[in-house]
């Protein structure tokens, strides 16, 4: 049986470093009654969005089962759990606390701290209430500071009991998936709204910062960006600024903002329908320090030079993973680097990696092999970064559990437990088993 190792002598095995498991509200609570409506379920009411025709409904009931997940969570060794909130579970429509949702976030929190279990949570993991989209969502100017004010009360209300905040988990996702190409929640397509969406997503970190760090001093505050670095196909001049093109639209646009307060050069080549407004004194709030980052990393992209758009994206090579990602753990510790020498950065969480495999189910076992084989190949990725000099603090793996993967439904699983949809059933995979026996040997 493959089982995951680290290095002799890596920082990596030191207790200071944080292991933990990852998952997000919608896709795991259900609990739908409990809460007002959001754009996913505005999305998964809609036909040919989601893989399966599912939704997030019931999910995994975490909303009814969450005290034995938190127990699952537990014996797996972990020393930190992300979770995000729920906005239309904790606020109302008057904008006021909903103190029923956030009692149910309060248990959970007691919960990890009794069993000296680190809180991460993220305050916004695509979730947007369906009435603030109604108004224009994150195209609206307006939702920045509706985030800045439900930041302010629900970080107030949790207070001395979240050892690190994000602001927003993937603004690339919710800005380009959701309003350029659509083919996530609220499934608008248009060019001319995904950087526009983009630029208030930024703006809303950069002024939910300023109330995490006025209500919650001792937290690490930071934002979660996840990054697919851009090869070029070949070594083609032309090739290479294809990629590079693709790598501002896709990855700096997001970063770059944060650490030099300004956007990627490529803003001098976009269309103004397409321009976002940015106002005086923006780029300031946005750029505002950070405790720490977090940094998503799945895969690599591939592109090549074409005649009417900047970049064309190559299908992706084998081995790719059962969702039909590419496995290049190389891209992994090349991205960290490259970060790490490109701006002048915090301290770093890996706050997403992991790989959906087709599992199966045999006599209450799961041998997911190709899942542990990823973690070991890119857990020596991070390690090569952090011996490359990159300052990285902790590894979270995605996902605790298998769930709703969005656009995917069920379809996909990422867990490291399985979950029976019908009977909520949790078994802990072999991934599972060999992450907890990996942390345990530190």
């Amino acid at each position: 049986m493959a089982k995951l190792s680290l290095p002799a002598n890596s920082k990596m095995r030191s207790n200071e470093f944080i292991y933990g498991v990852a998952t997000a509200s919608f896709q795991i609570e259900g609990g739908v009654n409990k809460r007002l409506p959001c754009i996913w379920d505005t999305f998964c009411a809609q036909k040919n969005t989601i893989a399966d025709n599912s939704n997030g409904d019931i999910a995994c009931d975490h909303f009814n089962q969450w005290q034995s997940d938190i127990e699952l969570i537990d014996s797996l060794g972990v020393d930190a759990y992300r979770l995000s909130i729920s906005w239309p579970r904790v606020i109302n429509k008057s904008g006021e606390l909903n103190q029923e949702g956030v009692d149910f976030y309060l248990n959970i929190l007691n919960s990890l701290a009794q069993k000296n279990i680190k809180a991460f949570v993220t305050l916004y993991h695509w979730d947007l209430p369906q009435h603030i989209e109604d108004n224009g969502g994150w195209l609206n100017r307006d939702t920045a500071y509706l985030f800045r004010d439900y930041a302010d009360k629900i970080s107030a209300a949790l207070k001395g009991k979240v050892y690190s905040f994000a602001t927003l988990n993937e603004p690339f996702c919710s800005a380009y998936l959701g309003y350029e190409v659509g083919v996530h929640a609220p499934g608008i397509k248009g060019k001319e709204y995904g950087k526009k969406a983009a630029h208030h997503l930024l703006l809303a970190h950069g002024l939910a910062m300023q109330v995490l760090n006025k209500n919650c001093p001792d937290s690490k505050n930071g934002i979660v960006l996840n990054f697919t670095p851009c090869y070029p196909e070949t070594n083609s001049s032309i090739d290479a600024k294809a990629a590079s093109y693709a790598d501002d639209y896709f990855n700096q646009w997001y970063i770059k903002p944060l650490f030099d307060g300004q956007y990627p050069d490529i803003i001098n080549q976009i269309p103004d329908e397409q321009q976002p407004a940015i106002h005086d004194g923006d780029m300031d709030i946005i750029s505002a320090p950070l405790d720490f980052l977090g940094v998503n990393f799945y895969t690599r992209a591939i592109y090549r030079a074409d005649k009417h758009e900047h970049f064309f994206q190559i299908a992706p090579p084998e081995p790719r993973t059962d969702i039909g990602w590419e496995i290049y753990p190389k891209a992994f510790s090349e991205l960290l680097v490259s970060l790490h020498n490109t701006y002048s950065l915090p301290p770093i969480f890996i706050t997403e990696n992991g790989a959906a495999i087709d599992d199966k189910i045999e006599q209450d076992q799961v041998n997911d092999i190709d899942r542990i084989n990823y973690y070991q190949a890119h857990l020596t990725e991070v390690n090569n970064a952090i011996e490359s000099g990159v300052n990285i603090k902790g590894y979270f793996a995605w996902s605790l559990m298998d769930n709703f993967e969005w656009a995917e439904g069920y379809s996909k699983r990422f867990g490291i437990v399985y979950v029976d949809y019908i009977t909520q059933q949790r078994t802990v995979k072999q991934s599972g088993i060999s992450y907890s026996a990996m942390i345990s040997q530190r």
